[in-house]
């Protein structure tokens, strides 16, 4: 299982710098709510305290997300809390409802090895939550599990038949060289155009399957069609931009690469490592 090569941007690297900016991620940010301290699961805690519970106490800093405060915890959106219930009934439901909206937690402050270890239970227990699939398997993919990612991808997908999560499922196939399956996710994602920032990160890694497979002049062809000059450019636009930069540099047209990471810096000169690779191509 090859990770991806550190001169060649994946949408792994491109996601992780967009910090939890796509759809799949924002719908997993918890609500915070009291609840009775009978109601809070009394399981044995992890080390350092359980990440579904916050301090309460006034000495508690506000990054310290393990904190074992009686009677607080996360909770998770209505829907997903029915989702559960329906498939695990309603004692249990919302008990896993809490410990996902903890994982959820635990995934939006990057902490992918403890979202990991709480999902873990969940994924056993639940395979058939579309809610725990998704977040199960975009922390595997964080954590650069390609091939389990994919299975809980896959999953998902079929679970609900979204496209939400075909980016990130074509960059785990990509990772484990299985282009054609990349391939195909790109082919259903552009049929659907069913949002324009999916439909720019499955172009992104749609490219880089190319370039990996020695076709640059093909993924550069691909990204040239959705990386016009527009006048107030978004995240996706700069995504793409400096990975066609980047693309250019290896085919060695360098004028070309240059143009693009300066455009990248024009709108955010923080944006990547672009002012890296400014200077390097100087």
């Amino acid at each position: 299982m090859r990770q991806p090569s550190p001169d060649r941007p994946t949408a792994s690297e491109l996601w992780r710098e967009a910090a939890n900016q796509d759809r799949g991620r924002r719908r997993w940010e918890p609500e915070e709510v009291w609840v009775a301290e009978t109601d809070v699961d009394e399981e044995p805690a992890a080390a350092g305290g359980s990440p579904l519970r916050r301090a309460g106490s006034a000495g508690a800093t506000r990054d310290d997300e393990s904190s074992t405060a009686r009677g607080h915890r996360y909770a998770a959106p209505q829907p997903v809390v029915a989702e559960l219930t329906a498939a695990v009934g309603a004692q249990r439901g919302g008990r896993l409802a809490g410990r996902l909206a903890g994982a959820s937690r635990a995934y939006r402050h990057e902490r992918y090895q403890e979202a990991r270890q709480l999902l873990r239970p969940l994924a056993a227990e639940a395979p058939d939550s579309p809610a725990v699939r998704e977040l199960n398997g975009l922390a595997l993919y964080q954590v650069g599990q390609w091939q389990a990612a994919a299975k809980e991808l896959e999953a998902y997908r079929h679970l609900t038949g979204s496209y939400d999560q075909h980016p990130v499922l074509a960059d785990c196939y990509r990772a484990l060289r299985r282009y054609r399956e990349a391939d195909a996710l790109w082919d259903e994602l552009r049929a659907a155009s069913p949002d324009a920032d999916l439909v720019a990160e499955g172009r992104i890694v749609a490219a880089g399957c190319r370039a990996d497979q020695g076709d640059v002049s093909g993924a550069l062809a691909l990204l040239e069609k959705g990386s016009r000059h527009v006048e107030r450019p978004r995240e996706r636009h700069l995504r793409q931009w400096y990975v066609l930069a980047d693309l250019y540099e290896r085919a060695g047209e360098l004028p070309r690469a240059r143009e693009l990471f300066r455009r990248v810096a024009a709108v955010d000169p923080e944006a990547f490592d672009v002012r890296q690779r400014m200077r390097a191509l100087r």
